[in-house]
């Protein structure tokens, strides 16, 4: 889930969220959750674990973090593969035709995914059913815009 506050942080967190993004600094974000945060803006990453690089970027600029390839097409998931053989891709339904759905934008990129990489959908999901169906399409994880995540998650994380 992407986040703009320490306060969506940890209601995020509450409602079954497993890693958040984040695309500016965020005071007190560590203090309000412990979950994996990804950098996906510009400039240099704060409190971050992962940062998305595009196609074609220099991963080390960033050596200390783990890579997510951000890729919107087949060409740049083929040159991905050839130049940086990433663990992890950010399969993102940003800049396509308005005649595309988002969801089969991101679902043709996925099969030219390498078994064993992970596969991080960037698209903007309305309902449970569609998470269901990119998950049983292989898709690891959803990257969703900030808000109520209870009704995509699909249940209530268990009190410990």
């Amino acid at each position: 889930m992407c986040v703009d506050d320490a306060v969506g942080a940890r209601d995020a967190e509450e409602q079954g969220a497993k890693a958040l993004a984040v695309s500016s600094a965020i005071a007190g974000i560590r203090d309000a959750t412990s979950l994996p945060l990804l950098w996906i803006g510009q400039g240099t990453p704060t409190e971050a674990d992962a940062v998305t690089i595009r196609p074609g970027d220099d991963r080390d600029d960033h050596q200390h973090l783990e890579s997510v390839v951000d890729v919107r097409d087949e060409e740049e998931l083929e040159f991905a593969l050839e130049q940086l053989d990433p663990e992890i891709f950010l399969l993102s339904a940003r800049e396509i035709d308005d005649d595309v759905d988002p969801l089969d934008a991101v679902l043709e990129l996925l099969p030219d995914v390498p078994a064993g990489k992970l596969a991080i959908a960037q698209v903007d999901v309305g309902n449970r059913d569609e998470v269901l169906a990119l998950e049983r399409a292989g898709i690891d994880a959803v990257l969703v815009p900030a808000g109520d995540v209870r009704a995509l998650v699909g249940h209530q994380p268990v009190d410990v």
